[in-house]
């Protein structure tokens, strides 16, 4: 059953539903996206039920069981991340060009439509930077370009950030420093690291404030976010693109240094009074910081 036909037989069907069933019903819905990645067990847990009512719930909703009910959800969430651009073989460059500017333009069309729909969180993000002692962005590989640009634009607004990658200390040494009353943000696009989630899994158990952003709930570490950003990464050649990402930082930070106030004027102000220093940069005539 696709999840538009599973849509529709529920709200056409849910008032003859008994009321546990309804209740169980209603949860899988609103929380569609994190159910799709989780254990039977998991939710059962959640909802206080058994995992055999799960089970009787898919059956009723028509699925041979609970993992045919997960498949669905889960193919619902990948329609959402993937944009309606396609992957093609392209010969000229021009159309190389071509493809990849719609595609780019897909992928910030899915970003921006995101943000824009989670207009609480962002609120939730920008309190969550102000409040913290030092806000830590983390990512490996690729995902540790918008985890630079994070940690650069939080030290232009004068806020004490650390940049997590792998270096010198594994992810998971580095983790050791980050406490409650921190912050992590956590930079993670395909393919998902086991020591990124190794790391934030640590994290998390000091009840760290934690946001992440990636391209799907299918990332391991959207399980210990509270403040979770998806962007989309599609691409036809060099694994994910990064246009989406970096458009999520620059839109983020664009409204944390509003939110800030008179504090983030200053700091940006300071910021482009060092650009003036002609002992490290030549003159520019029409700074725009």
């Amino acid at each position: 059953m696709s999840s538009q036909k599973l849509e529709d037989l529920v709200i056409s069907n849910l008032n003859h539903f008994p009321v546990k069933t309804r209740r169980v019903i209603e949860y899988i819905l609103s929380n569609s996206s994190e159910i799709a990645f989780q254990s039977v067990s998991e939710v059962a847990e959640k909802l206080s039920v058994s995992r055999a009512q799960l089970v009787r719930v898919s059956r009723i909703l028509g699925f041979e069981g609970y993992a045919d009910l997960k498949n669905s959800l889960k193919e619902k969430v990948m329609q959402k991340v993937i944009p309606a651009s396609s992957k093609t073989e392209l010969d000229s460059s021009s159309e190389i060009i071509s493809k990849l500017c719609e595609l780019e333009q897909a992928n910030i069309n899915f970003t921006y439509k995101n943000l824009i729909s989670n207009d609480g969180t962002i609120k939730n993000f920008c309190e969550a930077v102000r409040n913290s002692d030092v806000v830590y962005c983390m990512g490996w590989g690729i995902s540790s370009m918008p985890a630079e640009w994070f940690y650069t634009r939080f030290s232009e607004l004068g806020l004490k950030s650390v940049l997590m990658r792998r270096g010198s200390l594994s992810l998971i040494e580095q983790a050791r420093a980050v406490s409650q009353n921190d912050m992590l943000i956590v930079c993670e696009l395909p393919s998902y690291v086991i020591e990124v989630h190794e790391a934030v899994k640590l994290i998390a158990s000091r009840n760290t404030r934690i946001a992440t952003l990636t391209d799907s709930q299918a990332a391991p570490v959207c399980a210990y976010a509270q403040m979770k950003f998806f962007v989309s990464d599609q691409s036809p050649m060099f694994g994910s693109s990064l246009i989406g990402s970096m458009f999520a930082v620059h839109a983020l930070t664009s409204v944390l240094a509003q939110n800030m106030g008179s504090i983030g004027r200053s700091a940006l102000e300071v910021q482009a009074e060092a650009l003036r220093d002609q002992r490290i940069y030549y003159p520019s005539y029409e700074l725009r910081y």
